[in-house]
């Protein structure tokens, strides 16, 4: 938001730095630095929080090479990964069905309605869309599940429309509903993995590097 804010070219909507530096920056949140897993997290809830967090704002937006005075981007996100995935495979809470192959705690659909799951919310609901739009972030660790997902769970939840929203195997509870929200990052997050299309995109656009350029960031793609 704060980039888009930064880069419009219509100086009525723009927004300077001071509301970025003094804004979601100055957060009692924002500055983490601890470790989690032997995971340092720049930014953010203790364990990352739900792994939206890390998709979101970067499915154009690229974290490669993006950095500020704050964090670098791609650590932020990859570990902000690699920790979400750690605490599966850990499962501190024995849920069944979580490992190696089976993890991702994000914001979806739930057996009694909708959550934010993430490590410190965690409730045994696994959502496809975390680990596999974490694709750039943790290749190996998304095709293991999504090689799970597909062909161990795939009678459960698979459809016409690609994965469902969500399961939670100790509760035998597997969504039928599909969010847009919740697929939209799976493709695109995929595809940037494989070829760095949307990221290239939006990266390219002159008003975008303007207000990488005044929030004080730079990156793979100016410097």
């Amino acid at each position: 938001m704060y980039v888009l804010a930064a880069s419009t070219p219509n100086e009525k909507y723009q927004v300077p730095a001071s509301i970025y530096h003094r804004g979601w920056a100055q957060s009692d949140f924002f500055i983490n630095k601890r470790k989690f897993y032997n995971y340092t997290l720049p930014l953010g809830f203790d364990y990352g929080g739900p792994l939206f967090f890390s998709h979101y704002s970067f499915l154009g937006l690229s974290p490669k090479g993006l950095k500020d005075r704050y964090a670098d981007y791609w650590e932020q996100n990859q570990n902000h990964t690699l920790i979400n995935y750690s605490y599966c495979v850990d499962n501190p809470k024995a849920f069944k069905g979580y490992g190696e192959n089976c993890w991702g705690l994000t914001a979806s659909d739930t057996y009694n309605g909708y959550d934010a799951h993430s490590p410190t919310n965690d409730h045994g609901t696994i959502t496809p869309t975390a680990a596999l739009s974490a694709f750039p972030y943790s290749p190996a660790q998304s095709m293991k599940a999504l090689r799970h997902f597909y062909v161990d769970l795939g009678d459960k939840i698979w459809s016409q429309y690609g994965f469902t929203d969500a399961f939670n195997q100790t509760q035998n509870w597997y969504a039928t509903s599909h969010l847009a929200i919740d697929q939209g990052p799976i493709v695109v997050m995929i595809e940037n993995y494989r070829t760095g299309l949307l990221w290239n995109l939006f990266m390219s656009c002159p008003e975008v590097k303007n207000g990488l350029k005044k929030l004080g960031f730079t990156s793979e793609y100016h410097r």
